[in-house]
């Protein structure tokens, strides 16, 4: 199984060297999709605004992407993928080169998770949730992807009155360990979320999925995950969804910077959503688009190699139109940052004092479609 190598984000930088790394390296947009959005379901509220469509059906709209930029495909096992749709998937993966980014254990849908999943406290309950993810992370070996991301959606509580959430969270991180120990070298991307579809998820915030990784990694037993660890590799990463940063009222470069500061961002998942709120999916630039811009011009200053996943809702939409939207927003903004003065914003921002105010008028009139209509921006002092 590909791992790919996260040391290097952990890497700090003296000025002279962030403003080579900023002039020199541009993120590649490589984009994944989730396979479960390409035919939405209904909400709370609302039935489903389009029938519902097979796996094979979902896969030749893929297909029809791969020269628009989808490069690779995320699943949950074993609603999505699983042993007896292997062959579809891989007759997909050979006819467009799309590969499988992912294999997620689906820990958090059935009825059975009510009460958690790996860290639920019914013994069969919690067994059959390890036993799950050994088989989700024996998939991503098999198929060769680069991690199995894995989300506490049904880990958590409404009312925490007399709840021991110590052993909580102890289950769970031993759980997962356990899984990982049976199936080693394969990296999980854990996927914080603040609350829904339980009141409170554990480990739900980028600070709490730094933890979960350092407590899982120590618990680990496996001699291949141990060798994996003392070269510093990272085998319990994350997988940061900009719509779930949000809903916890997180600022994005701040928890993107923090994750990259522990070398553990192993994949990203972009949308739109207002912030807290519920968990809305929206297409990547229908709101806020300089929180994307601020989130990729982090990643860009700590060098992140790994794929960009969209993860939306397009209930109104055609699923098609809705990723070449998203694609392209995120283009677009990628764009924008690679053409700033990466010399000048570094020298402001490590100069304040000489130079208030300037970074906001610069950041106007890059955005603004003809900032030769505004006064130039001055800065008192430069390099």
């Amino acid at each position: 199984m590909s791992m790919a190598d996260l040391r290097g984000q952990a890497t700090s930088h003296t000025f002279e060297e962030m403003v080579r790394q900023l002039k020199s390296f541009d993120l590649d947009l490589k984009f994944s999709a989730g396979i479960w959005y390409f035919s939405p379901a209904g909400g709370r509220f609302h039935e489903r605004y389009c029938p519902d469509s097979s796996i094979e059906e979902r896969l030749d709209i893929a297909a029809n992407l791969g020269d628009y930029g989808l490069a690779a495909m995320e699943a949950h096992f074993p609603n999505e993928i699983n042993d007896q749709n292997l062959g579809v998937w891989n007759q997909f993966i050979r006819d467009t080169g799309i590969r499988l980014l992912t294999v997620i254990p689906n820990i958090f849908y059935e009825a059975q998770w009510k009460w958690g999943s790996l860290s639920s406290p019914i013994p069969e309950i919690r067994r059959a949730a390890i036993d799950r993810t050994v088989r989700a992370l024996e998939l991503n070996k098999e198929l060769d992807t680069d991690f199995a991301v894995v989300w506490p959606g049904a880990d958590g509580y409404e009312n925490s009155f007399g709840v021991d959430l110590t052993a909580a969270r102890q289950r769970f991180a031993n759980g997962l360990a356990e899984a990982m120990d049976a199936v080693p070298g394969v990296r999980i991307a854990e996927e914080p979320k603040p609350y829904e579809p339980r009141g409170h998820l554990l480990y739900g915030t980028s600070s709490e999925g730094i933890l979960l990784g350092l407590k899982v990694e120590s618990l680990l037993k496996n001699p291949i995950n141990r060798a994996l660890l003392a070269e510093r590799h990272v085998l319990c990463g994350m997988n940061p969804e900009i719509g779930h940063m949000l809903m916890a009222y997180e600022d994005l470069p701040y928890a993107f910077s923090l994750i990259l500061e522990y070398g553990r961002l192993a994949h990203t998942h972009w949308n739109s959503q207002p912030l807290g709120n519920y968990d809305q999916d929206l297409n990547v630039g229908v709101l806020s688009t300089e929180t994307i811009e601020s989130a990729l011009y982090v990643l860009k200053m700590h060098g992140y190699r790994g794929y960009f996943g969209i993860d939306i809702n397009p209930e109104r939409m055609p699923v098609q139109q809705a990723l070449k939207n998203s694609m392209d927003a995120m283009r677009a903004a990628n764009d924008r940052i690679n053409h700033m003065d990466h010399e000048r914003i570094m020298f402001a921002t490590e100069n304040p004092q000489s130079n208030e105010g300037w970074l906001e008028a610069y950041l106007i009139r890059q955005r603004a479609p003809n900032p030769e209509r505004l006064l130039p921006a001055s800065i008192s002092s430069k390099p």
